[in-house]
């Protein structure tokens, strides 16, 4: 899918901002015409989840209405007029004057429906999108499900661990295209001694024939290639000489615009390649290590909703401590952190909504795959041109039905095992058909079944030894994450990313001798993971978890509300174990 631009021949317009907001738990509205207007409304900011901006909203997930009128700009007569929805968490129903135009079900994915027809032209145009995000347990991610955790349980009543924010927490846009247009391109690069190979696929929205052209600016340089369009699809090859090849250390970016006679659409795209060989991830070739973070798209006021501000503020953070990637933990981030990532260098696990998956009964997991395959297929159709996209995770803890945390390995008398392996095998196969040039992996939940790492090109694993298994005693931790990386490499013999190892910590909160939740406690934590994956050369990457302290679920194991992994505060501010980053990740490469 790509993303709307403003040029010379394709128009877009930003309907954000505020917008009249109603919630709807009887479910009157559609029947009511909610869609044309609504009575007693109240003032919402779109980006932005509702459950941070109001107090009585901060635990409804039900259905709301956003409506919004908005003039069309009367020179896009004779254009194709489109609504695109950044993302609408969890289901979405969009609707212009008054006329149902389109749904969407999944979050965090953008959606499109022409609206052509259903335009008023030199008047207002009633925009109405209802949005819910009800917790079920044949979603992904599930919640409202069984569970046998007593006085542990959480509210909501998740099976994931971070605040299942609702609402439009993306831009709602309008835009236009020729009549007959670009709908999609495909962009794969390779590398030819100091040339950059650039491989283009094009494809209209109609089955039209004829000439159309590629060109990449590289500096003064233009280099064309023909597009021959039968049946409305055409390729091409273009060869940059003494290219610059995209890294984190230098992430330079070649301006590809591909014209038909009609339309034009131009995307940064950057010349890498990404491999896997041995315990190694390869970047252009060469070895490259995955040092950062699991995030969360997670502020005060504006919840899940896009940031700018945050967004450049928390590159700058990351860039500080010396980090090179992340992962888009649990769900796709933005469209825009995307863009960002390909001009700052960042390399990104893009991973899909599916954390936690559940393996109860097959009615459910058949259900539930399904949704991982709609999501699978609108990710990598989304990203796939982005050169800071190096990997596609397709699930995040998928949780068997019994965990054995202090063992290596899990067991494998459950019989979830063999049902799970099944789902992910097909989500892991179903990812590579559609990009040949990525690894794929799954993050495999601490305790879970190794069977479950067969299929992934990365061994990502989220190990907590020290925190969940082990708390207070620290040397014995470390003794079992050193076993637990030689076992794992010694079985499948590939790179291993520990993407998650954290502990969570009150900001102030110091202890002599170190004791958990202390700032002392998590940097010391964070040293021996660190200097346990420096001495091992299979292990590609250090994620920790997290970024910075997010909003949870409420429980006697989140003080307030609030997941304290983080090295920073929820707003921004460095704990002690930030500083201990730095000295592995910058100061140790000086």
């Amino acid at each position: 899918m790509l993303y709307p631009i403003q040029n010379a021949v394709r128009n877009r317009l930003d309907i954000s901002g505020i917008w009249d907001f109603k919630t709807d738990p009887h479910h009157v509205g559609e029947q009511e015409g909610w869609s044309n207007g609504l009575v007693d409304a109240r003032p919402i900011a779109v980006p932005g989840s509702w459950n941070e901006q109001y107090e009585d909203l901060f635990g409804y997930l039900d259905l709301a209405w956003y409506v919004r009128r908005v003039y069309v700009p009367s020179h896009w007569q004779g254009e194709r007029v489109f609504i695109r929805v950044g993302s609408a968490c969890y289901h979405g129903v969009v609707y212009i004057n008054g006329v149902k135009v389109g749904e969407h079900e999944g979050g965090h994915l953008p959606f499109a429906f022409e609206i052509t027809d259903l335009v008023k032209w030199g008047e207002e145009n009633v925009v109405a999108i209802s949005v819910e995000n009800e917790l079920k347990p044949t979603r992904v991610p599930s919640g409202n499900m069984e569970s046998s955790m007593g006085m542990f349980a959480s509210t909501p009543r998740t099976t994931f661990d971070f605040y299942p924010f609702a609402g439009l927490h993306r831009p709602v846009v309008l835009y236009t295209t020729p009549q007959t247009y670009i709908e999609d391109m495909t962009v794969v690069t390779e590398i030819a001694g100091a040339n950059g190979v650039v491989k283009v696929a094009a494809r209209l929205n109609t089955s039209h024939s004829g000439l159309g052209a590629a060109t990449i600016q590289a500096g003064d340089q233009t280099i064309k290639g023909e597009l021959n369009f039968v049946d409305g699809v055409a390729e091409t090859t273009l060869v940059v000489p003494n290219a610059r090849f995209w890294s984190d250390v230098d992430p330079h970016l070649y301006a590809l615009t591909i014209a038909t006679d009609a339309d034009s659409y131009t995307l940064q795209i950057g010349i890498r390649t990404i491999a896997v060989q041995g315990g190694q991830i390869l970047l252009n070739g060469k070895p490259v290590k995955l040092n950062g973070f699991g995030r969360h798209e997670d502020f005060i006021a504006s919840g899940k909703g896009l940031n700018l501000p945050l967004m450049v503020k928390d590159y700058q953070l990351m860039r500080w401590t010396g980090a090179n990637s992340y992962r888009t933990s649990h769900y796709p981030y933005s469209e825009e952190e995307m863009q960002l990532a390909d001009r700052e260098g960042f390399l990104i696990i893009d991973e899909i909504p599916a954390v936690s998956l559940q393996f109860d009964n097959d009615e459910n997991i058949a259900i539930r795959l399904r949704t991982c395959l709609q999501q699978i297929d609108e990710l990598v159709a989304r990203d796939k041109n982005h050169p800071s996209v190096v990997m596609w995770c397709v699930a995040n803890e998928p949780m068997p039905r019994s965990l054995n945390l202090a063992a290596l390995g899990g067991q494998v008398s459950d019989p979830s095992e063999m049902q799970g392996k099944a789902m992910l095998d097909a989500m892991i196969a179903h990812a590579k058909s559609l990009d040949a040039t990525r690894p794929v992996t799954i993050v495999t939940v601490m305790g879970g079944p190794q069977s479950w790492m067969e299929k992934c090109d990365v061994i990502c694993m989220n190990r907590y030894w020290g925190w969940y298994v082990l708390g207070g005693e620290l040397d014995k931790a470390r003794a079992a994450l050193e076993q637990e990386l030689d076992q794992t490499y010694e079985m499948w013999g590939r790179p291993i990313i520990v993407t998650e190892f954290g502990a969570d910590t009150i900001p102030g909160m110091h202890g002599h001798p170190t004791v958990m939740w202390t700032e002392e406690y998590q940097a010391d934590f964070i040293r021996f993971h660190l200097e346990v994956a420096a001495a091992r050369d299979f292990v590609a990457g250090m994620h920790v978890w997290n970024f910075a302290d997010f909003a949870a679920v409420q429980s006697i194991a989140r003080v307030a509300g609030i997941n304290h992994k983080g090295v920073f505060t929820r707003i921004r501010t460095p704990k002690m174990a930030a500083h201990v980053l730095r000295e592995f990740w910058v100061q140790s490469q000086a």
